[in-house]
């Protein structure tokens, strides 16, 4: 079976054009249940099953979050799959006292990272114009940028997971230097945040912490 990427890169605007078109007539919203599902009533989760998560479950699901936009075509994310002990125990060494069960406890631990030579790849990225220049030489810009589109790609991710029925729990209580001592040496990744990922065990969900109202958090100007 083809996959969506495939579609897309043989597509002509007109034609993708058309196809957004005939998806937003046959669903002008999404349906409530599945907004609940992956935002309203979803829940950050720190306990889980022992129900394992398949590797083609992981693939379809990077297909579906590589699909969302990033600036220029950067997608500067790389994300890292920790499923075996020696792995974990890698990553282990990186983690606060209290995140260490929820991660080893986890089917799957994911190191979601960014690429600051992202750029070398926009001939294949960003093929009708060369926009290398825009950062070769330029070290925070090609941090920023990859730093920055590197989240909203997460954001994809734990969204596109949910939507595959999978539960999220991402962490920041870990040591970004040993992570990337640990997995990166020598490279141009660096890592962003982890993400637990898997089958919740949902006894162990504790109240939804509050959120800021409309009037709190937002304005007109």
């Amino acid at each position: 079976m083809s996959s969506p990427n495939e579609h897309n890169n043989h597509s002509t605007p007109e034609s993708a054009q058309a196809s957004v078109r005939a998806l937003r007539t046959r669903m002008p919203q999404v349906d409530p249940v599945a907004i609940d599902v992956i935002l309203r009533a979803a829940r950050s989760h720190y306990a889980w099953t022992d129900r394992q998560v398949s590797d083609d479950t992981l693939r379809e699901l990077y297909d579906i979050t590589a699909a969302g936009p990033t600036s220029m075509n950067t997608c500067p994310a790389r994300f890292v799959f920790v499923k075996s002990e020696e792995a974990r125990t890698r990553l282990a060494k990186s983690l606060k006292d209290k995140n260490i069960d929820k991660m080893m406890s986890a089917p799957v631990a994911v190191i979601i990272a960014f690429d600051l030579d992202f750029w070398k790849e926009l001939p294949f990225l960003f093929p009708h114009e060369d926009r290398r220049g825009f950062f070769k030489g330029k070290e925070q810009h090609c941090y920023d940028t990859a730093f920055r589109n590197s989240s909203l790609q997460a954001a994809y991710f734990m969204i596109a997971a949910r939507s595959l029925g999978l539960d999220v729990g991402a962490m920041s209580g870990f040591s970004n230097q040993i992570v990337d001592e640990e997995f990166f040496a020598d490279t141009s990744l660096r890592s962003n945040f982890l993400c637990n990922l898997g089958y919740a065990d949902e006894s162990a969900i504790f109240q939804r912490l509050p959120r800021f109202s409309f009037e709190q958090a937002c304005s007109f100007v």
